[in-house]
């Protein structure tokens, strides 16, 4: 018998929107879920989207899984048999590490399993559409599709995944880090600049050097910093954080370095520290007032995100390698302009406390980084705002949304079946990007959601991530 109820929309099929719809579809069986994804990769998104076997996930293959409940299940997937073969992972002295593209076929599988469990309705339903507006309805909201059709949903969970950076000054020969199509006719006697030297930097460096690119590669940042690589660890305690030491950003970082000191004096180092507060990070994050959250986005995230997103050691490999050659060149300066001419681009720098300079390059690739909400061109996002439906966090990093994830209106109000997980989290959990934080963030959230829809019993959802 099928069902006449209106479905809810989960928009976006990345990590966040594929799981939060596996989720969804088990607690709801008297409900569809409409599962929209724009770019037609569904369960893939950009990270996972990748056929480079160089691009390898920067998280252990057994830290992998898409189950809270079942931590061993991206491991057995692949003791099943990864697709591509010993390409597909790389074993380390650090762990087994995939690669990216592998990650993908395993959430491809996960969706396709949940597509095919045998339902009296449509329980599960893919619709391959960028979503362009939600508008409040009797019943929920109006789904608006660019292709201009509508339908009522019930409810909806954002789950846009990262959004741009916002852009620097335009040239015809910037283009985005996963659009491969605009690297095939490079040259190898001109530079081509990457803007940003972090994980995205390294996946480009290597899909570069896998295409057969051998020109030298420009990367600058405002920092100049690097990911430090993965190393064997072992486990150490979580470090008893005082109130007092919880609410001040000087206090914590010295607390951080002298809990490092003691793990080194006892054979451990730094790693097994940033593994141990692992735990702990989104009640350190909400527990800094937003004074000292601002003074660590200005002074400390840097240094810190560095430190907590790692290289695989294949990958760091490959950009040692292209260092100690000279194939890679970091830089520590921002843009300030930029001059296209008849197949290149000039390029004007600002070093960190030196002149400006300018070079020529061939291609710009954008790997800055993840954008604001509050600077967000995404078309959704900002009709939604413009109707007072969500707004930004304090931080202006991601939305506003009430513990149990449901997004926070103009008013400061979180009624309506409006929801949000993953990346749009930032602000107000900081930990919310990599698989471990948002695997926990999916299962609770569609509990909250069936609660509300359904007839399951609702939780906090960051309480349930901490768990």
């Amino acid at each position: 018998m099928r069902t006449t109820l209106p479905p809810i929309a989960v928009i976006g099929a990345g990590f966040s929107g594929t799981m939060a719809a596996i989720h969804l579809s088990r607690l709801m069986p008297e409900r569809p879920v409409l599962l929209c994804e724009k770019s037609g990769a569904f369960a893939r998104g950009l990270a996972y989207a990748t056929g480079c076997t160089d691009h390898l996930l920067n998280v252990r293959a057994a830290n992998m899984s898409a189950f809270p409940d079942e931590p061993g299940h991206f491991a057995q997937w692949l003791e099943r048999g990864a697709p591509d073969g010993a390409a597909g992972t790389r074993a380390t002295p650090a762990g087994l590490f995939a690669a990216r593209g592998v990650y993908g076929r395993y959430l491809t599988d996960l969706l396709v399993a949940a597509l095919s469990e045998p339902a009296a309705g449509p329980r599960l339903m893919l619709e391959n559409d960028e979503v362009v507006d939600l508008a409040p309805a009797e019943g929920g909201y109006r789904l608006t599709l660019a292709a201009g059709r509508t339908r009522l949903v019930a409810g909806a969970v954002l789950a846009c995944g990262n959004l741009r950076s916002p852009r620097g000054p335009r040239s015809r020969y910037a283009i985005d880090p996963w659009d491969p199509g605009r690297l095939d006719d490079l040259r190898d006697d001109m530079p081509l600049l990457i803007v940003g030297t972090g994980l995205t930097m390294v996946d480009a460096v290597a899909a570069l050097r896998q295409r057969g690119f051998t020109g030298p590669i420009l990367g600058v940042s405002r920092h100049g910093l690097l990911p430090r690589v993965h190393a064997p660890v072992v486990p150490w305690p979580a470090p008893d954080l005082p109130a007092a030491v919880r609410r001040s950003l000087p206090a914590l970082v010295r607390a951080i370095r002298r809990e490092v000191a003691r793990a080194s004096a006892a054979g451990a180092d730094w790693r097994s520290v940033i593994d141990a507060l692992r735990g702990a990070s989104v009640e350190l994050w909400r527990g800094l007032p937003l004074a000292e959250q601002q003074r660590f986005l200005r002074h400390v995230r840097a240094v810190w995100d560095v430190h907590r997103h790692r290289m695989a050691p294949p990958a760091a490999e490959i950009v040692a390698r292209e260092l100690e050659r000279g194939g890679l060149t970091l830089r520590r300066a921002r843009v300030t302009a930029i001059a296209d001419e008849a197949g290149f681009a000039r390029v004007s720098l600002r070093e960190r406390g030196g002149a400006p300079g300018v070079v020529a390059v061939q291609r710009i690739i954008d790997a800055a980084g993840v954008g604001r909400v509050a600077d967000t061109d995404d078309l959704l996002l900002r009709r939604l705002m413009a109707r007072g439906l969500i707004r930004a966090d304090a931080l202006g990093l991601g939305l506003a949304v009430a513990d149990d994830l449901a997004l926070v209106d103009a008013h400061g109000e979180a009624g309506g079946p409006l929801w949000t997980l993953g990346p749009l989290l930032r602000g107000t959990l900081w930990e919310c990007t990599a698989v471990p934080d948002i695997r926990g963030q999916a299962a609770a959230l569609a509990r909250t959601v069936a609660a509300r829809l359904g007839t399951r019993r609702a939780e906090p959802v960051a309480a349930a991530q901490r768990a």
